[in-house]
């Protein structure tokens, strides 16, 4: 059995029925190629012959009672794939617009704990375009909880399933696999045992999760006397940092890679995901403006970091590290702004001090974090306050050669992220085969009029590519100090565990 990290242990306390803690994707294959459709009995075959690939396919949970410890990854005994699997045929209704729908509503419900934590839906009766009569095309709606993956990681499971040839190659099942022993729960006890007294702060955690319903009471009263740390809490208010439901919605759109990577050549010294931060920024930045919203500064970004290059000891779970970035968008000109963004992403002293996230962890249980974040959300400090960060922003590339599933090409691809409370928006950069699809998660109840953004990020794209053009080479800016930066830093985080002992402290007294 493989216990789970504090990082990816947290993400399983912080789920709630409004806020699913799983990443989502919608694969658009084009099987016009085939001689026939895909059959979906054909598309179970395949995909049982390559769990092998990524063991967690076939592991579970193992929770500890009481909470005593983190739970653990184990074989599933009673594994069977068709508990994961569902079908679905559009019919006459085959459109992007009814698929994206079905995505919304799927990636709506959380996943269920009893056995491993994906869902794959294979959808049939898609219609690509015009050219497609015949519906040969088809989709997949793919679920993954984030207590196993991250997005970074997440790519690497979708090309370890799919394959780099057009030719189908034939299914071949591997030996049978049989599931190790499951542990017994003396053994597990035990093991929580020993953990607990290497790390004794994880009794604070325990109290707590045994009478969570009062303690929340108790911590609640007692974390309105405390002076929190309201300067860490530095990001202007913004129509995305409200309570959300349990509605989502994906709205997506894809760019041409040539025309970013043109933008970078035509500025020089930034980075391409500099530009992807930009053009997200000047998105935001419209879309604030045509709600008649005035923020008094910039709007603060999370962008997670992957440190999976340097850290390669396991292929899957979350290997992250987290920085908060001043998006600069009280700058008026976009390739200005783009400037900005990058002496704030990697010339700053702050950003040489961002810290993986699991620094965070390792200072406070994954439960205590957990629940500390619920409180974030049940006080309203977002609201009342302001919030740590307006919202995070991932870029993750991905392969740009074409990828199959058994002669079916992978033309385009949709991916969501999870929403927490206080926040209602999500962006998701991937790139594939020349294109960058920015995917917007998001509340519908929280962010109005969601439909409008894949607008404003084409215009947004324009009036980059105009700006970067115009822009003198003395109008750079390379010096600019903007005085807000906030960064992840240790100093921050030391601050802000040092509070969260104190309330923890005031609830055992």
């Amino acid at each position: 059995m493989r216990q789970l990290s504090e990082l990816d242990a947290s993400f399983l306390y912080l789920e709630s029925e409004t806020a699913p803690m799983h990443i989502g994707g919608v694969y658009l294959f084009d099987a016009r190629e085939r001689d026939e459709p895909l059959a979906f009995s054909t598309f179970v075959d395949y995909l049982r012959s390559r769990l092998h690939v990524v063991p967690q396919f076939r592991q579970r949970l193992k929770e500890i009672p009481l909470r005593l410890g983190r739970p653990y990854w184990i074989d599933d005994p009673d594994f069977s794939i068709e508990r994961h699997l569902a079908y679905v045929n559009l019919g006459e209704n085959g459109q992007a617009g009814s698929l994206m729908g079905l995505a919304s509503r799927i990636l709506e419900e959380p996943l269920k704990r009893d056995r491993p934590l994906w869902h794959i839906t294979f959808v049939d009766g898609f219609q690509l375009d015009e050219d497609d009569p015949g519906r040969r095309s088809f989709a997949l709606i793919v679920k993954l909880h984030h207590a196993a993956i991250d997005a970074f990681s997440g790519e690497e499971i979708m090309g370890k399933l799919l394959e780099y040839t057009p030719s189908a190659r034939p299914i071949e099942q591997p030996r049978p696999w049989t599931p190790r022993p499951e542990p017994s729960e003396e053994r597990v006890m035990l093991q929580a045992g020993a953990n607990l007294l290497r790390k004794p702060l994880q009794m604070t955690s325990l109290a707590v999760n045994a009478a969570e319903a009062t303690a929340r009471g108790l911590i609640q009263r007692q974390m309105r006397k405390l002076p929190l740390p309201f300067p860490f809490f530095s990001a202007p208010h913004s129509p995305f940092n409200r309570q959300i439901t349990a509605n989502r919605q994906l709205v997506s759109t894809s760019l041409d890679l040539a025309r970013l990577k043109a933008v970078k050549a035509t500025l020089g010294n930034v980075t391409l995901n500099d530009v992807v931060l930009g053009l997200c920024a000047e998105t935001l930045r419209r879309y604030l403006a045509n709600h008649d919203v005035r923020t008094d500064r910039s709007l603060v970004a999370m962008t997670p970091i992957s440190v999976r290059s340097s850290s390669l000891r396991k292929a899957t779970g979350n290997q992250m590290s987290a920085m908060l970035l001043d998006l600069a968008t009280r700058e008026p000109d976009p390739a200005k702004r783009i400037y900005r963004i990058h002496w704030n992403a990697v010339e700053s002293e702050p950003y040489r001090e961002a810290i993986a996230a699991d620094r965070l962890t390792e200072l406070l249980p994954s439960t205590m974090l957990a629940l500390s974040a619920r409180l974030y959300s049940e006080l309203q400090i977002a609201q009342r306050y302001q919030p740590v960060f307006n919202l995070p922003i991932t870029n993750v590339p991905g392969p740009q050669v074409p990828l199959y599933l058994q002669g079916a090409r992978l033309v385009r691809q949709f991916n969501s992220a999870p929403l927490f409370d206080s926040l209602g928006l999500v962006i998701v950069a991937v790139s594939y085969q020349g294109s960058l699809t920015v995917n917007f998660t998001l509340c519908p109840d929280v962010v109005a009029d969601g439909d409008s953004l894949t607008g404003l990020l084409q215009d947004s794209l324009y009036a980059i590519e105009a700006a970067a053009i115009t822009l003198t080479p003395e109008s750079e800016g390379p010096d600019y100090h903007p005085d807000n930066h906030k960064t992840l830093t240790d100093e921050a985080l030391t601050l802000m565990e040092g509070t969260l002992r104190k309330v923890f402290k005031n609830f055992r007294n």
